[in-house]
């Protein structure tokens, strides 16, 4: 199967937007977690936002809520996902993965798809975000 393919990212000025795209071709229908995951340097990997792709279900970290929006636009072959980020602070530099998996149990006997990063199998090779001052 083919690898997940990043475009977007670069370098903004604080307050600037910027809007980082990912597809997805060939992977199967099981594989509906699309999400993107940050790692800043000296600093733990961090889920920012994730959508589950049949339901549409969104989820954003506290620290995005409200200037990212994830979208997603899939075809038959491909599942592609587009992160629009907005009102981009210094903090926000970072590179930015995106993700796939599988939904998984949760402790209440619901299928999820994964919060944490280490529960997705494939990631794109990571696109760079530089927010200046």
């Amino acid at each position: 199967q083919a690898q997940l393919m990043e475009s977007g990212g670069g370098s903004v000025q604080a307050g600037g937007s910027l809007e980082l795209s990912c597809a997805a071709p060939g992977y199967p229908a099981s594989k509906r977690c699309m999400a993107w995951i940050r790692q800043a340097p000296g600093k733990e990997e961090e889920l920012v936002a994730r959508i589950d792709i049949p339901t549409g279900a969104k989820y954003y970290a506290d620290s995005v809520k409200g200037r990212f929006t994830i979208f997603q636009e899939t075809t038959k072959i491909t599942k592609t996902t587009r992160l629009k980020m907005d009102g981009l602070p210094a903090e926000d530099t970072a590179v930015y993965y995106c993700v796939l998996g599988s939904q998984r149990l949760d402790n209440g006997g619901k299928w999820v798809c994964p919060s944490t990063p280490m529960r997705y199998a494939d990631w794109g090779r990571g696109t760079q975000v530089t927010v200046s001052l």
